[in-house]
């Protein structure tokens, strides 16, 4: 550990790079599980792979931070097991534009090369987000760093897969799915981006088959005409009760399609009739399996259309669009077009529009998972916090549907089916098969489908642990304590996390879950590419370090709500962190004759210091009560209003006269406690700022230790003076008072001054006259006089009202009334101008007429606060006749 004297300039990177360092290179972060003591664990959401730290990653880590040093100083037995995500497509869709630069495909390669480019391509790129959370200064414990498909996961997830097959909850099926066709794989929903985009509503006219007249139908996909097998009314649609049974004649093709009757059609959208597609859309599907329609599959994979789409045979499906509105044009069936503005899927990986397609995927059996999921949070084994998200994921479970796992990629945990090319047989297997089981064959082949993402994404707490083993880790650390999320991926993460913990370890995943909301920009959007708003936390850590940057992301947060970021707030934490940096040179410049063994008797502590420890001590429990409760912004308020306005501002004021003054005899316990108040507050800070507050604490503490395991602060009840602390706030509420009443006189700082005091408790008077010095020192007070609490008010003087006094400044001979006066008239003339052109601006009927309301408002606010200003001016002027 370093001695360093001097801390020089506070310079973040340095130290940040230096201590993290230290830590990694000293095990700081491991814990081996150790019997009898309490464990606190935390597994990582693991990033992408393909990831680059953004906002969204550095609120999650930070809070995670946070807890994480909190528990490991209080003692606990402390996991917080760091990994990453293969990230399927995302990772997929990297690849094959890098080779795509090379003039290739991955079919050019074949599956086994393209994988090797893909292993290659994680080795160099897939670590670069963990250095990223390092320099976030996230405590993870990196020895035990896992990848969703490591052989320790991949073998989880293959017995969770066979398992489930075996129990009969995983089934192969044809269903409705997202289908992207640039990635050309089902998609799940969180894999799905819905951007509302201008498109149109076509209206169309289908005869009806038997006699005379046709039914009209609207819709905003005439491309997938070809596929419809019914148009739908509502039962309770009068205007079309009498055509239900009844048959039209599908245009552009040779079939006819029943009209049938479904609750689910909205009869006041387009014409209350609508065509029923069910191969290309989940609705229609739904109502196809209710009313057992035929489901055609009009589109090929890669967005064109098929064979059975007639002559549209190997359009693509826009082209294919524009040609169906021109036949249904020449036939006289085209009635008309809207425009209208829809929320259109897009594969958040290529940006491509997405097409709901029927393939034949694999499943989840759903609706046996969800019970145990729901009931360990409707009994209180699990709590969400905020609580009333809880009812979200609840309300998600009883409305589940099965899950599609099955994505067409390359890049994944393949699927562990086999099938028999010569007995028919499908086999799940926990190993690689090369012969059927059943009867011998050599010619098997394997599924070429991969798990979804979210597959391996939901074993992580158990996973990542060692099962199927029981390993030590896994007996110590799960369930784990907390997980940290946004409220964006309940559904899709922590639902799935759920169910699965509950069928496989028959026991929660997690304690709690506590739920953070999305980092907007300043003016409350979302970021994004397209608006160009995103912001890069690493930009932020190199120009104001990592401590700023954490505090600024806590201290703007509320369990559940999205925050706001100003780079406003983050210069302000940088600030903070520099007052820290020099309230601790000041006292550092202040321990040449130190002497760490000396603790002072009750007797030799002043008021201020009394005031000062009984305020450290409510707020280490305040700290404690609000990390307790995850409220951690609320939590590092009180340490911010603690450090800079109690100890920064007043107690080293006080202090300075006792270190080098006049009143010096008590150096040694000023010494002391400056010592034991600033090096908790860097105990209490460390899980916010652990940079800086380690880098201090070492200069202040020469223990050999590292503060991210010194124990956690707790209030020490032998210094506890509560009585004292509240006489010496209203010393200070005095002191205040006199500070604003200088400033409002606009007296020179360093002018001494007079004042009187009319105290209405004797408490306070005793307090008052043996603590004069804190006036002098403060407040520039010469003189005071403690008038009766009934007495008679001075004249020429101004007044202020505190808590259990008045307090009264003494003007004469204080103030230079002619030269104030002046100053004043100066200023009013100014104003006068500014009111003179305001007030024109407003009487003008052409201003008023062209400029836009908000002007108009803002500068009739202007006036009122001129006006209000010009009042302030008169009254001070008067006050300064009566001198």
């Amino acid at each position: 550990m370093d001695e360093m004297k001097d801390l020089g300039k506070y310079e973040p990177g340095a130290i940040e790079e230096k201590w993290y360092n230290f830590w990694e290179e000293h095990g700081v972060f491991h814990d081996e599980p150790e019997e009898g003591k309490e464990p606190y664990s935390i597994v990582l959401p693991p990033p992408n792979v393909t990831g680059q730290l953004h906002m969204g990653h550095a609120l999650d880590n930070t809070l995670q931070d946070i807890l994480i040093r909190y528990k490991r100083m209080q003692g606990y037995n402390v996991l917080w097991l760091p990994g990453k995500d293969h990230a399927g497509i995302a990772t997929q869709v990297k690849v094959e534009k890098q080779i795509a630069e090379e003039g290739l495909t991955k079919y050019d390669l074949g599956r086994e090369k393209f994988l090797e480019r893909v292993w290659e391509w994680k080795e160099k790129y897939g670590n670069t987000i963990g250095k990223q959370i390092r320099r976030l200064g996230s405590s993870c414990d990196w020895s035990r760093e896992r990848f969703t498909m490591d052989d320790v996961c991949a073998r989880a997830v293959r017995e969770v897969f066979v398992s489930l097959y075996e129990k009969g909850l995983i089934y192969q099926g044809f269903r409705i799915t997202n289908w992207c066709p640039r990635c050309q794989t089902a998609l799940s929903d969180i894999e799905v981006e819905h951007e509302n985009d201008m498109g149109h509503l076509w209206y169309f006219d289908y005869p009806l088959a038997d006699e005379e007249g046709a039914v009209r139908i609207a819709t905003t996909r005439p491309e997938t005409i070809p596929g419809d097998t019914a148009v739908a009314v509502n039962p309770k649609d009068e205007r079309y009760a009498h055509l239900v049974g009844k048959k039209v004649k599908l245009p552009t093709t040779d079939r006819e399609i029943p009209i049938i009757a479904d609750e689910y059609v909205d009869m006041e959208y387009g014409t209350g009739c609508v065509k029923i597609t069910p191969a290309h859309d989940s609705n229609d599907f739904a109502m196809g399996e209710r009313h057992h329609l035929e489901t055609i599959v009009i589109m090929n994979k890669d967005g064109t259309m098929n064979e059975k789409a007639g002559r549209y045979n190997g359009m693509d499906r826009y082209e294919c669009r524009k040609e169906i509105i021109k036949d249904f044009t020449d036939m006289g069936l085209f009635v008309k077009s809207e425009e209208k503005e829809h929320a259109v899927g897009h594969c958040s990986r290529c940006h491509t529009v997405v097409e709901p397609l029927t393939t034949k995927q694999w499943f989840v059996k759903m609706k046996p998972l969800a019970g145990p999921a729901m009931e360990a949070v409707q009994s209180g084994k699990t709590k969400f916090v905020p609580e009333r998200f809880s009812s979200t994921y609840i309300q998600w479970l009883e409305n589940i549907h099965d899950w599609c796992i099955s994505r067409q990629l390359w890049w994944g945990h393949r699927i562990p089916v086999w099938y028999c090319d010569d007995c028919g047989e499908v086999i799940a297997s926990r190993t690689d098969l090369e012969a059927c089981p059943k009867c011998g064959s050599k010619h098997i082949r394997q599924d070429p489908d991969v798990l979804d993402t979210w597959f391996s994404s939901a074993l992580w707490p158990f996973s990542t642990m060692g099962w199927p083993d029981r390993t030590p880790v896994l007996n110590q650390w799960y369930p784990t304590s907390t997980m940290v999320t946004g409220y964006d991926i309940i559904f899709f993460w922590v639902a799935r996390m759920m169910f699965m913990s509950m069928e496989f370890m028959k026991e929660i995943p997690f304690r709690y879950v506590f739920i953070h909301g999305l980092v907007r920009d300043s003016q409350g959007r979302k970021m994004s590419k397209s608006l160009g708003n995103g912001i890069d936390p690493l930009e932020v850590i190199e120009k104001y370090g990592a401590d700023a940057l954490r505090f600024t992301l806590v201290t703007g947060n509320t369990p559940g709500n999205d925050m706001r970021f100003y780079y406003e707030r983050v210069e302000g934490n940088r600030n903070f962190a520099n007052k820290l940096w020099n309230a601790s040179k000041f006292t550092l410049m202040n321990l040449d004759d130190y002497d760490p063994r000396f603790i002072p008797e009750e007797s030799q502590y002043t008021l201020a210091d009394k005031w000062i420890l009984e305020g450290l001590a409510q707020t280490e429990e305040h700290v404690s009560e609000n990390l307790d409760k995850y409220e951690l912004g609320a939590a590092a308020d009180s340490i911010y209003d603690f450090a800079w306005n109690s100890f920064c501002d007043w107690y080293i004021e006080t202090a300075k006269g006792r270190l080098y003054g006049a009143h010096n005899a008590d150096r040694q316990v000023t010494q002391y406690v400056l010592v034991y108040v600033l090096t908790r507050i860097m105990a209490l800070l460390h899980p916010f700022m652990p940079f800086i507050t380690e880098h201090l604490w070492q200069h202040l503490h020469h223990s050999g230790e590292t503060l991210a395991r010194a124990p956690w602060p707790a209030a020490d009840e032998r210094l506890r003076f509560p009585e004292e602390q509240e006489q010496m706030e209203r010393i200070m509420d005095a002191i205040k008072a006199v500070r604003n009443m200088r400033a409002e006189a606009n007296v020179a700082p360093n002018k001494m001054c007079h004042i009187r005091i009319a105290v209405h408790r004797d408490d306070l008077r005793k307090c008052i006259e043996t603590h004069e010095e804190y006036f002098e020192k403060l407040g520039h007070v010469e003189k005071i006089v403690l008038l009766a609490a009934d007495g008679t008010k001075p004249e020429n003087a101004l007044a202020a009202v505190v808590t259990g006094m008045e307090v009264y400044l003494e003007l004469k001979g204080l103030i230079d009334t002619a030269k104030e006066r002046e100053r004043i008239e100066k200023a009013k003339a100014a104003l006068e101008k500014e009111i003179a052109r305001t007030s024109g601006k407003l009487n003008n009927k052409g201003f008023l007429a062209k400029a836009p309301e908000d002007v108009v408002a803002k500068e009739k606010e202007k006036l009122a606060e001129f006006e209000e200003k010009m009042k302030s001016f008169d009254e001070r002027l008067r006050f300064l006749a009566d001198l």
